[in-house]
């Protein structure tokens, strides 16, 4: 009796440890990533470029459009690291970074990105990407 008792509480307590470990490594991951990225971009001034180009494609400018009039309170996350989360988890490390070369290389188009993550997210969370990213290129 003793022996299942023990053996109870050690798979609670890995179990509980192993949910730990995922979950305060992914908001760690996450909280890198945005630091990173958003270093990156603001110091070399590619912010500017992105706004640019937003404004320049009406297709980005109508892809964004929806985030003016969005309900943000029915959004299943309104900051950076929340999505940035929900990226990790939905899509992948890995894939985010070939997505990240893709586009550095200019060898994905931005309809096969858009398709491959509409793929993975669903409406809500494309909405609520779309609502950050319109704050974070307009500082709204």
């Amino acid at each position: 009796m003793k022996f299942i008792k023990f053996l109870i509480i050690t798979i609670v307590l890995l179990g509980a440890a192993g949910y730990a470990v995922y979950y305060f490594g992914t908001n760690m991951a996450s909280e890198k990533l945005m630091e990173t990225v958003t270093t990156e971009l603001e110091n070399s001034g590619e912010i500017e470029n992105i706004k640019k180009t937003v404004e320049s494609d009406p297709e980005l400018q109508s892809f964004l459009e929806e985030a003016k009039a969005a309900d943000t309170e029915k959004l299943p996350f309104t900051t950076k690291e929340e999505a940035t989360r929900v990226l990790i988890k939905k899509v992948g490390i890995s894939e985010l970074n070939d997505i990240r070369v893709k586009v550095q290389e200019g060898s994905a188009s931005k309809e096969e990105i858009l398709q491959d993550i509409q793929e993975k997210l669903s409406d809500e969370e494309i909405l609520a990407l779309k609502v950050i990213a319109y704050k974070e290129l307009y500082n709204k």
